[in-house]
């Protein structure tokens, strides 16, 4: 096997042992220590996992992270929406200051 589809597998590995992820749906491919992540999650939490798990694998220089949050359930919001609601939501927490946090939603 090449170095490339050492790390690949080094990679693939260390997704099937993390607990917080389904690591069935993540594709992931390696070229000159640049992994890239590619699939869908059900939760931008396991998104972050598996960009920590694959950062995790010894020779792996740089993650490009491709993984899409693709919701369980049918409900779309608009980004408009989703956008106040997170407004809303930091101005109901007293520990954040106002104004100290901005709020970018893009396609959901």
């Amino acid at each position: 096997m090449t170095n490339d589809q050492n790390l690949k597998q080094s990679v693939l590995d260390e997704l099937n042992w993390e607990p917080s992820i389904n690591s069935a749906s993540i594709g992931v491919t390696a070229k000159d220590g640049v992994v890239t992540l590619t699939g869908n999650v059900e939760t931008f939490s396991q998104k972050h996992a598996a960009e920590l798990a694959a950062l995790r694998v010894h020779d792996v220089k740089a993650v490009a992270e491709e993984i899409e949050v693709k919701l369980p359930f049918d409900v779309k919001h608009g980004d408009a929406e989703i956008a106040e609601a997170a407004l809303h939501r930091l101005a109901w927490d007293s520990l954040v200051p106002k104004d100290a946090v901005k709020v970018t939603v893009a396609d959901g």
